[in-house]
């Protein structure tokens, strides 16, 4: 238990031997039934074949990370360090505390084990006095069999981790991820500069590691992409709750905080939750590019940016936008700023495919948002579209379009975030890569590089596309795109 926690332990709980023996007695046995072994775990098993390949001879420690809390005695909801789930298969909220220790065997490879706290005998303090981790609180957790049958490595009790991960760390080179347990990492830091190494070269060392097991998910198997098409179709059962209750949220006030609590209502029910802070953005909130703050009203007339996705348990998640006229129809203004997004979008998409860089897709979809302000005369007097495309002298349409048009997706919205500039912006597009499509307009209230017409209003677009050998594939094509779909879409689900 955490100091913070300590200090705030005010419950009242017997502590009186008797009540100790008596609670510990008579609970039906527990069954002997083992998890099965699943898919994420025998995926998860390759994954650490090819860590083993490239790291002969080197102890690698990848935690999941703790408990961390909330306020006073209560905890923020537990997921895992993605490095971790990535190489073990555990999702959700499994295991608080726990590390993957990969072990080198003489004659070359590792064996894994997973230490972690198994839910401890009914007889002991652990079950009835914790109530961070006691079974009589939180519910029974996994046993070290149950774990060994589920993820088909060795288990151990996470007491016995420091000793295994430092042994003779002088001797052999320990690698591990650094910002999964801080607390773990300056254990382990003290008893290899005790060993012998500096702090400078371990940084360099455990960085390596987090930045090979951020790259090694920018290429998806096919497992994995069936993960994302399935976080995509439960996206879109929440985006169609959404709009279906789109007259509550406009009636209510405060409806933005509505249309989150609707899509997070289907999040939980179809998966983990939400994969991020959805941004639900109504009227000039869209051109407030993280807008999660979600206190506005939805009003009438307005457009709602919709930027949302489902995080599955087993923390593969989609990112869709949608940019939703709430009453139904598109004003001509809001139509004709939508359809140019549209027409990037669709430029984007098209970029996707083998033997493009990564660039290509912004570049693309860039373009045709520079040719459409500049063919509404918003870019200054005497700039071409080539002028503003410049990326040293002009940048111009940046004022409107300021982000990226894509990035990668997977166990983290924001995938393989530790890859290089060679390896992410510079990159050749790779058949499995899966990849947002996301180009916008953001014309804020207050400016007046433009018409008044125009000003508050804010369109994103955004889908999940995975490389394919030929091309691309929209994981997200079930979700209507023209303006003429999204209306019927609107009504048809309106309608019931």
């Amino acid at each position: 238990m955490s100091e913070e926690q300590t200090q705030a332990e005010n419950r009242r709980r017997p502590t009186t031997q008797e009540f100790r023996e008596y609670v510990a007695q008579d609970w039906a046995p527990r069954s002997d039934e083992r998890p099965v072994r699943t898919e994420a775990a025998r995926r998860a098993a390759v994954r650490r074949e090819a860590v083993s390949a490239a790291h002969p001879g080197e102890r690698l420690v990848i935690p999941a990370g703790g408990l961390t809390v909330r306020s006073n005695d209560t905890d923020y909801v537990f997921r895992p360090h993605s490095a971790f789930a990535h190489l073990t298969g555990l999702g959700a909220d499994r295991e608080p505390d726990a590390v993957l220790v990969m072990e080198p065997v003489d004659g070359g490879g590792h064996d894994a084990t997973l230490y972690f706290r198994p839910m401890a005998p009914r007889d002991s303090e652990e079950f009835f006095g914790d109530p961070r981790y006691g079974e009589f609180w939180i519910g029974a957790g996994p046993t070290v069999e149950d774990i060994e049958a589920e993820l088909g490595l060795t288990g151990a009790h996470v007491d016995g981790l420091v000793d295994a991960a430092a042994k003779d760390a002088g001797e052999i080179t320990v690698r591990v991820v650094r910002d999964a347990d801080r607390e773990l990492t300056a254990r382990l830091d003290a008893a290899r500069v005790a060993g012998g190494a500096t702090e400078e070269t371990l940084a360099e060392t455990d960085d390596a590691l987090a930045h090979e097991l951020s790259v090694l998910r920018m290429v998806k198997d096919d497992w994995e992409i069936e993960q994302m098409q399935a976080a995509v179709d439960a996206t879109k059962v929440g985006f169609d709750a959404v709009i279906a209750d789109l007259p509550e949220a406009v009636a209510r006030g405060r409806g933005e905080r509505w249309v989150e609590g609707v899509f997070g209502l289907h999040a939980r029910h179809q998966g983990n939750g939400v994969g991020y802070d959805s941004i639900c953005a109504s009227g000039d909130h869209a051109n407030t590019l993280h807008w999660i703050r979600n206190t506005g009203d939805v009003r009438e007339g307005d457009l709602l940016l919709l930027d949302a996705g489902v995080e599955l348990d087993s923390l593969f998640t989609a990112d869709i936008t949608r940019t939703l006229p709430v009453s139904g129809r598109f004003t001509d203004t809001q139509r004709e700023i939508y359809e140019a997004v549209r027409e990037a979008q669709a430029a984007g998409i098209a970029a996707v495919k083998p033997g493009n860089r990564f660039s290509d897709v912004h570049a693309a979809a860039i373009r045709v948002i520079a040719e459409h302000l500049h063919a509404w005369g918003y870019l200054p007097d005497g700039v071409s579209v080539e002028d503003t495309l410049d990326t040293e002298h002009g940048q111009y349409h940046r004022r409107w379009m300021v982000h990226g048009t894509s990035h990668h997706l997977g166990i983290d919205v924001h995938d393989c975030a530790l890859a290089t500039r060679e390896e992410y912006m510079d990159a050749v597009l790779e058949p499995g890569m899966v990849l947002t499509v996301e180009p916008g307009l953001y014309f804020k209230a207050d400016d007046l590089k433009v018409p008044e017409h125009v000003r508050g209003i804010g369109v994103r677009i955004e889908d999940d596309v995975v490389v394919t050998e030929d091309g691309c594939r929209n994981l997200s094509a079930g979700f209507p795109t023209t303006a003429d779909e999204v209306e019927a879409w609107i009504a048809e689900v309106q309608a019931g």
